[in-house]
């Protein structure tokens, strides 16, 4: 069975993580949305529906027959919805209410759920604010059935022994696991370092690391490869990023390749207390929200310095490169340089950027440097 995930139209609405992949592979709980769905539906292969411009060459795109499922990428499955999918036949389309579930084939006839999702994203904020949810589902799912790897002795455990899992190759010593408030899931190959303290729920990618003494509050999913550090709480990592130095990031998510300097805050509340206004990549401007705690939402390759201070709801896009000596804008545009948000030279960035990640041991595409270029010769992003 083929399965397309489809952005819905409303790809913008989650960016700048999304100027650089469809919707579907963005993270939250242990995995990406294509990693859930291709699982739970056992699906053999997975192609993508996005009217993002830039991604055209990078991902597989849409391959149709009779059979296929498409399904909205915005909605992360319950399994009794898994279960109501299935049995969609050729024509068939679900809806909850007004919003568009799934999908077999050419969809004629509609039909209403009768169970609900584990959660469906209106706007990017909502990657942080349903992660809880999110991590307790996949926590359930992904680990029933199977057996942690042990645990040492030097760890100090809090809550339910149950709702803490190790894959094999974990490594966890002298550090307190609290999965009184979650589930705390620790990947294949990663390791939380001495002295850490780790309140669930919370996921820690495959080869993953968490650097001694640092401070981690649920609802909190750092991605395979990343490093963290300091006092998290909240957030999301995509892959491959960095913060590996003291600091404070909450209510906050870091797309991949993204390195946060040495002793880096941002502001997740106005000292008003009130809501807090975000830009809208959609809208091309400042929208009001109706949520109080909102960090930083970083794009793919960005960077900033040491004792950077980020303000409430900052948004950077893609390969931007900050440094200040004060507050940075709130809003950031791609390819940004320097205090005074000057145009990043697109050699310069790809050196950057490939010398990420050849520490990793990886060479960036041909693909990936034309979309990286189609996103350097664009405005408003």
């Amino acid at each position: 069975m083929h399965l397309i995930l489809s952005d819905d139209d409303k790809h913008l609405r989650f960016a700048p993580l999304t100027l650089t992949r469809p919707l579907g592979e963005l993270r939250m709980g242990l995995f990406t949305f294509a990693e859930r769905w291709k699982m739970l539906l056992k699906s053999e292969s997975v192609s993508y529906e996005t009217s993002n411009p830039f991604l055209s060459g990078l991902y597989d795109q849409v391959t149709s027959d009779s059979n296929h499922l498409k399904i909205n990428a915005r909605v992360i499955p319950s399994e009794e919805l898994i279960q109501e999918i299935l049995t969609l036949k050729s024509g068939e389309a679900l809806f909850l209410n007004e919003t568009w579930i799934a999908q077999r084939g050419a969809a004629k006839i509609q039909r209403e759920v009768k169970s609900a999702p584990t959660a469906i994203l209106e706007n990017r904020w909502d990657l942080y604010l349903k992660n809880d949810q999110v991590l307790n589902f996949d926590f359930s799912f992904y680990t029933r059935g199977r057996k942690s790897a042990l645990i040492s002795s030097t760890n100090t455990l809090l809550g339910n022994k149950d709702l803490i899992f190790l894959e094999p190759g974990a490594k966890v010593e002298a550090s307190i696991l609290n999965s009184n408030f979650g589930p705390i899931y620790i990947g294949k190959d990663a390791e939380i370092m001495e002295g850490s303290m780790i309140r669930g729920p919370f996921a820690l990618g495959e080869s993953a690391g968490v650097k001694m003494g640092a401070k981690i509050y649920g609802a909190t999913s750092i991605g395979p490869h990343c490093k963290v550090g300091g006092e998290i709480s909240n957030s999301i990592f995509l892959a491959y990023s960095n913060k590996g130095h003291d600091g404070f990031v909450g209510n906050a998510y870091i797309g991949a390749w993204c390195n946060i300097g040495a002793d880096t805050n941002c502001s997740n509340l106005k000292n008003n207390y009130g809501h807090v206004k975000t830009y809208c990549y959609e809208t091309k401007q400042m929208v009001q929200t109706d949520v109080t705690f909102m960090g930083v939402f970083m794009g793919d390759h960005s960077k900033c310095s040491i004792n950077t201070m980020f303000n409430t709801a900052t948004v950077v896009g893609v390969s931007a490169n900050i440094f200040s000596s004060g507050f940075p804008k709130k809003v950031i545009p791609s390819f940004s340089w320097g205090e005074n948000l000057e145009k990043f030279d697109f050699d310069k960035a790809i050196e950057v950027a490939k010398s990420m990640m050849n520490r990793r041991g990886i060479e960036p595409t041909t693909e990936e440097i034309e979309m990286l270029k189609r996103i350097w010769d664009s405005k408003n992003v």
